[in-house]
């Protein structure tokens, strides 16, 4: 086995993310965060830590330099390590709503999956349904169905997501039997199969995104929230916001409605109210749900929207 390490400076402040996620694919432990990853079919054990907040190190052992080089370009690109957010913190940390988020927190991010696919998946599992029920059906489709290879120190087995081309040959009754509506199994199916035959590309250069997103949108069970899912958490697209997400429905139709619990806004309401972040949607929706705890306001903000 090889053993590849990188030494990354970040050039904004940064935090290294939790294990993330409820399906167990990535853990942290002792201050080390570890996941499998597989280029193409070759697994990969990657490992970061956080020594100071000026030095990110992040190490892989797999079969090739090539591989673990790869992987590693994956995961600095999942944790956005090497993105600056200077241009957003210059913008809107002086914002009326998410300003007092933003100079508290300029280390947020939306947290990234590796590889895009995961957040295509997820997405689909997680439609409409409560999180805590998704991650079950997440964490039976890794168990059942997923790439495993032992850890770094080899005391534990990791797991990995299935392809997707074993997701698209898996039979929609079995994905039903995790959890899965008829509806979603499908959909998961034939997501899996566009991406598996190389007919969607979702590693295509930034930009080039949307013609992806076309094709899956024709997929019956596949609308507007899981792409933006996908654009945000599997394509690192800060300028798209899920704003069909209940959090983001709730939110805007409180602030719309004077603080009224019940209230609920559209989707399109959503997108109004987050007009003024063109660009930087994503990034300042999660810096909108976290103004509470840092004293923030959305009065202001929903008062012009409304």
């Amino acid at each position: 086995m090889i053993e590849v390490r990188r030494e990354v400076r970040p050039p904004w402040p940064f935090r290294l993310p939790g294990a993330g996620g409820m399906d167990g694919v990535a853990s942290m432990r002792g201050g080390v965060w570890e996941r499998l990853v597989h280029v193409e079919d070759a697994p990969v054990v990657v490992r970061a830590a956080q020594p100071s907040s000026e030095r990110v190190v992040i190490g892989a052992r797999g079969e090739t330099g090539e591989v673990c080089e790869e992987a590693i370009a994956r995961v600095r690109a999942g944790f956005g390590v090497d993105v600056s957010l200077r241009p957003f913190y210059d913008r809107f940390r002086d914002d009326p709503w998410i300003g007092p988020s933003v100079r508290t927190r300029p280390h947020l991010r939306p947290v990234r999956r590796p590889e895009p696919f995961e957040a295509l998946a997820w997405g689909i599992c997680e439609q409409l349904i409560a999180y805590e029920e998704a991650a079950e059906i997440e964490r039976a489709i890794v168990w059942r169905l997923g790439r495993r290879a032992p850890s770094w120190d080899g005391t534990r087995t990791l797991r990995d997501l299935p392809t997707a081309r074993t997701l698209g040959d898996t039979a929609p009754a079995r994905l039903q039997a995790f959890g899965l509506s008829a509806a979603r199994a499908l959909a998961l199916v034939k997501a899996s199969r566009e991406v598996a035959s190389g007919r969607c590309d979702l590693r295509c250069a930034p930009g080039g995104e949307e013609a992806g997103w076309a094709r899956l949108r024709r997929i019956s069970g596949i609308g507007s929230w899981t792409i933006a899912v996908l654009a945000l958490h599997g394509q690192g697209r800060h300028d798209v916001l899920p704003a069909g997400d209940l959090a983001y429905l709730k939110l805007v139709g409180r602030a719309r409605a004077g603080g009224r619990p019940s209230a609920r806004a559209t989707e399109e309401e959503v997108l109004e109210a987050f007009a003024p972040y063109e660009g930087w949607m994503g990034l300042a929706g999660l810096h909108a749900l976290g103004v509470k705890a840092t004293g923030g306001g959305a009065g202001t903000r929903f008062a012009a929207a409304a």
